[in-house]
């Protein structure tokens, strides 16, 4: 793992907007170069010219690729390689696919797409980045406070990734590699909200915060950097919650 003082490579799935923005943009202000990875080339160049602004000193490098497709992983798994040795690996796309079709037919193709949005994104990536992740490394995926207590077919994808997660860690241990999940609640300023912006909604959701606020893709982030850096060496297999105590932990 490199240092604070040298530059590393962290790479950052769904890296244009919201936490997986905020996301890039503190690891590289944390002196980390950056890949963001996404499927919209617009979106990732407004993202990239945000973070040489605020981190000019770093470079930046873009990988446009749809992560449900293990071809365009792969091809995109050479891109990266090509940047250089990964030492921060965050796993941050997906999504709530919320339109369930009649039947039984429906239901099945409900729960597929959030899975593959939501699982098969972080797995795949993953798999196709293990060969070029330093030792030691760092990877972390973002999954929400759904899989913690339960939400539908979204809830239950990001329960895989919290088990998926946890049989990493045990299988990079002794390389020297953590793997962890961050887990946030409601955290209204990103595109997982869009439609859904309302009063109602956002009343009823601050009314089982304690502390009487959402979260920021900033407050996120941060848990990530802590995972990304040198202090974070001897934690692997957590999920940490980042949810303004929405839900406490668990021992």
């Amino acid at each position: 793992m490199t240092t604070r003082d040298e530059a590393g490579h962290a790479v950052i799935s769904g890296g244009g907007t919201g936490i997986g923005r905020a996301t890039a943009l503190r690891l590289a202000r944390d002196g980390f170069d950056v890949t963001i990875i996404g499927r919209r080339p617009a979106v990732l160049d407004e993202a990239a010219e945000q973070i040489r602004r605020a981190a000019p000193e770093r470079r930046v490098h873009i990988v446009t690729a749809d992560l449900e497709d293990p071809a365009q992983v792969e091809r995109a798994a050479a891109e990266i390689a090509a940047a250089g040795a990964v030492d921060v690996l965050v796993n941050n796309a997906g999504g709530n696919l919320l339109d369930r079709g009649e039947g039984l037919s429906g239901l099945a193709d409900y729960y597929e797409a959030n899975f593959r949005r939501n699982v098969l994104t972080a797995v795949l990536l993953t798999e196709a980045l293990l060969p070029h992740v330093r030792r030691p490394g760092r990877i972390v995926s973002i999954s929400s406070i759904a899989g913690l207590r339960g939400a539908d077919a979204y809830g239950a994808a990001k329960a895989a990734i919290h088990g998926w997660s946890m049989g990493l860690a045990l299988q990079l241990a002794d390389e020297g590699v953590t793997v962890n999940a961050v887990a946030p609640g409601y955290v209204p300023d990103t595109e997982f909200w869009d439609g859904r912006r309302t009063p109602e909604i956002a009343a009823s959701r601050l009314a089982g915060v304690p502390m009487n606020r959402p979260g920021t893709p900033d407050e996120v982030a941060g848990a990530v950097s802590y995972l990304a850096g040198p202090s974070a060496a001897w934690t692997t297999g957590q999920i940490i919650q980042v949810n303004g105590g929405a839900l406490l932990g668990r021992g």
